[in-house]
C-alpha cells in the first residue's frame, strides 16, 4: 500500500479499517458495529469455551473432509478433461454450469438424499470447492509444452506415470491456483451447509448469537472465520509463487 509515493508496512490497510470500525463502534451509531476493541475482549472470553470448541471442531471437522474431497476428485478430473478432448467436450458444460450456478439452492435436495447430518454438509463444502479446481487444473493440463508429452511417450513412459510425472507437475501453478479459490469457496459452502442443513458448528452459534443481538459475539466468531480463511489462502499464495518458475519451464 502506497501513500503520496511512500510504502507503507504490510497490512496497513487492515489496520486502518479496523482503526475506522474502532470509531464507528465508539459512536453507537448503530448496534450492529460494536467498537472493534470490544469484539476482540468478547472473543478472548469465548474461544476456550466448551461451545466455542466445539463448534471449531465441527467446523473443522467438516471444511477438511469437503476440501479433501474437492481435491482428491477435482485435480484428477481436470487432467483427464485437459488430456481428453471428449471427455472436455462431455464434462465442460456441467462444469460451467455448476461454477456459475446458485449452489445454495442444491442444499435441499442434498438434505432429501442424504438427510440433515454431517454427510450432507460435507458434499455441500465439495459442490462449493470443486468446480473451479476442475477449470484451473484443466486450464493447467491445455497450456503443458507438448514436447514433454511427446518426450515422456518416446522414453517408454505409462499413461499413469504421464499422468503424475508430467500433467500433474507442469500444471501444478494452476492446480494451486484453483485450489487457493476452491478452498475460499469451500469456507462458504461449510457455514452454509451449517445454517441450513443442520444447526452445528460455527452455523449454530451465528444462529445464536444473531437471534439473541449478541453482536460483539457474532462478530468475534466471524473475525475468526476471517482469519482462518484469510491464514489458509496466504500459505496457498505463498506456495503458487514457490512453484512459479514451472510456468515459464513448460
Amino acid at each position: 500500500m502506497r501513500i503520496y509515493g511512500h510504502k507503507l508496512p504490510a497490512m496497513s490497510s487492515l489496520l486502518l479499517w479496523a482503526l475506522l470500525w474502532e470509531i464507528i463502534g465508539q459512536t453507537g451509531a448503530t448496534f450492529f458495529v460494536p467498537p472493534l476493541s470490544e469484539v476482540f475482549v468478547t472473543l478472548f472470553k469465548i474461544i476456550g469455551t466448551p461451545a466455542f470448541v466445539t463448534a471449531l471442531t465441527e467446523t473443522a471437522q467438516a471444511f477438511l473432509a469437503g476440501v479433501f474431497f474437492s481435491i482428491v476428485i477435482g485435480i484428477p478430473t481436470g487432467i483427464l478433461m485437459g488430456k481428453s478432448r471428449l471427455l472436455d467436450e462431455l464434462l465442460l458444460p456441467w462444469v460451467n454450469i455448476f461454477v456459475s450456478a446458485p449452489l445454495t439452492a442444491l442444499v435441499p435436495v442434498l438434505m432429501v438424499l442424504f438427510g440433515f447430518g454431517l454427510t450432507s454438509i460435507i458434499i455441500t463444502t465439495t459442490l462449493f470447492g470443486i468446480w473451479i479446481i476442475i477449470l484451473n487444473t484443466r486450464a493447467g493440463v491445455r497450456q503443458i509444452n507438448r514436447s514433454l508429452v511427446e518426450m515422456a511417450t518416446s522414453f517408454g513412459a505409462s499413461p499413469l506415470d504421464a499422468f503424475v510425472k508430467i500433467y500433474f507437475w507442469a500444471a501444478l501453478p494452476e492446480i494451486l491456483g484453483g485450489v487457493r479459490i476452491g478452498v475460499i469457496r469451500a469456507v462458504k459452502g461449510v457455514i452454509i451447509g451449517q445454517l441450513l442443513i443442520s444447526i452445528v458448528g460455527f452455523g449454530a452459534l451465528f444462529e445464536l448469537y444473531a437471534s439473541n443481538f449478541l453482536m460483539t459475539h457474532f462478530w468475534a466468531v466471524l473475525i475468526v472465520l476471517f482469519a482462518l480463511a484469510f491464514s489458509i489462502s496466504e500459505f496457498l499464495a505463498y506456495l503458487e509463487r514457490k512453484v512459479a518458475y514451472y510456468a515459464a519451464k513448460r
